[in-house]
């Protein structure tokens, strides 16, 4: 089973207490769920478009079950608002594609799907 992810783009963020107890407590959420950061803070280098604000990504390697149980748990939905109370931001769980994906066949099925190789 692949990996699976939680990935915020934060951005307006407010300096505020809040913020820095939530920070004390998320580790323990994630914790149950083998939850571990790969990304957090503000470095980062834009290559392609704009990105303002900055990136967390968040890894859960027993899966999408586990990401979802996570975001839904008592512990993290009674620190949620610590967060989101002072910095707005866009969140989702993503599905890894775990080891040997190969973009070829994605390509050939969605060419199989559709001969100019756009869905419609």
């Amino acid at each position: 089973m692949p990996a699976a992810y939680a990935l915020a783009h934060l951005h307006g963020r407010s300096p505020h207490p809040d913020v820095i107890e939530y920070l004390e407590r998320i580790q323990a959420t994630l914790d149950p769920f083998h939850g571990r950061f790969l990304i957090h803070g503000d470095t980062l280098e834009v290559v392609e478009g704009e990105w303002p604000g900055s990136v967390v990504l968040i890894e859960f390697p027993g899966g999408m079950a586990d990401a979802r149980e996570w975001y839904a748990s008592p512990a993290y939905q009674d620190i949620l608002a610590l967060r989101t109370d002072h910095i707005h931001g866009d969140v989702i769980l993503a599905d890894g594609v775990g080891p040997g994906y190969d973009p070829l066949k994605r390509a050939e099925k969605l060419r199989s799907a559709d001969p100019t190789g756009y869905a419609h």
